[in-house]
This record gives C-alpha cells, sequence and structure tokens, in this order.
C-alpha cells in the first residue's frame, strides 16, 4: 500500500490524539520516535582525497529512506528533493551534517571498500551528484564501481525536508512532516512486509 506521507502523517496525528485522549489522567503516552535513514546508489564514485569531494557518477534519481522500529516506513524521495531540502530547517543537514558510510565495490579487491565520512554541500552536476566530505575512518578511494551511500538519520525542524531537525549526528529527533508526493509505506498497517 503506497500513501502519501502528509496523509499518513494527518492519520497517525489524529490517532495520536484519540490516543492521548482515552490515556488515563496521570499516565504517559509513549510514542516511539521516528528515525529516517538514506541510501543513494550510483554506477560508480570518484574521490578527490586533497579537495575532500566526493563524487557519486550516475546517482540513481531517486534516494531510498526506512526507518527502524518499530514503525517500519520505507519510501523514496526524488535525489533533487533530497538535495535541494538540504539546508531547510533551523538544524538542518547544513547545519548538523550527517554522518555516511560509503562502500564501493572493486572487482579487483578481495572485499568491498568502506569509508565513514561527515557529508556536506551536496551538488547535483548533470547525472552526478558530488559531496564535500570529511573523513572519520577507513580510507577513502579514489574511484570505484558500483557504490552506496548510507547516510545518518534526521527528525523533525532540519535534516532534509521542511520541518525537520537533528538532535546531533547519529541522535536525530523524530520525523513529522515531509515532501509532497513522497510514498510511503507503513508496515505496521501492512501486513504483508
Amino acid at each position: 500500500m503506497t500513501l502519501n506521507l502528509s496523509t499518513t502523517l494527518r492519520t497517525l496525528a489524529a490517532a495520536s490524539a484519540t490516543a492521548l485522549l482515552l490515556t488515563p489522567l496521570g499516565a504517559a503516552a509513549e510514542e516511539p520516535e521516528l528515525h529516517l535513514l538514506f541510501v543513494q546508489g550510483s554506477k560508480s564514485m570518484q574521490a578527490d582525497t586533497e579537495e575532500m569531494t566526493l563524487r557519486l557518477v550516475g546517482v540513481t534519481g531517486q534516494t531510498v529512506y526506512f526507518s527502524d522500529r518499530p514503525q517500519r516506513v520505507a519510501g523514496v524521495v526524488e535525489t533533487t528533493k533530497f538535495v535541494e531540502h538540504w539546508g531547510t530547517g533551523d538544524d538542518s543537514f547544513a547545519t548538523n551534517p550527517p554522518n555516511a558510510t560509503i562502500a564501493v565495490y572493486d572487482e579487483a579487491a578481495e572485499k568491498n571498500r568502506a569509508a565513514v565520512i561527515v557529508l556536506t554541500d551536496p551538488v547535483l552536476d548533470g547525472a552526478d551528484l558530488v559531496y564535500s566530505y570529511q573523513l572519520l575512518g577507513g580510507e577513502m578511494p579514489a574511484e570505484g564501481g558500483a557504490t552506496g551511500l548510507f547516510i545518518d538519520t534526521f527528525g523533525p525542524g532540519g535534516g532534509v525536508g521542511a520541518t525537520y531537525h537533528g538532535a546531533g549526528v547519529g541522535a536525530r529527533g523524530p520525523g513529522a512532516a515531509g515532501w509532497a508526493g513522497v510514498a510511503v509505506r507503513d508496515c505496521a498497517a501492512d501486513d504483508d512486509c
């Protein structure tokens, strides 16, 4: 079942309000936090380790997002919108850059190469997505084949999207809003997840 994110959020808000009204006085209603993570894929990658730039060559047109249990929310947002909303909100990814892990396929290597980085300043350049980065761990390859970029979580007031914010790298708050037209699959309401 694919739903519009704003419709899903209105439904969740109504359900939360109903639960609050039905909660006995003095009892705390506990709402689970929604933490979204992102995945971007590309045909290959190139990194300038002196300029500290990462180029996802032939990046996919969709950025996948998903949440951890118990919500099990998943969907896609257009990569162009992901980049456009990078700086939206008081505590956005522009203000509070996310950690990410890059995993790069190398046919000649025994295993994929990976590095942990902090991402900043995304720019779409034709079919490529270019980030500035700071290396936190591992070794950034200069180039490689098929690439997956796994981006840290965010929540309301920052991150990517209107009214999202982050509470710190790796500990961002619950999600509360999104982009128009984003498909969301709520596995809690759809048993075939």
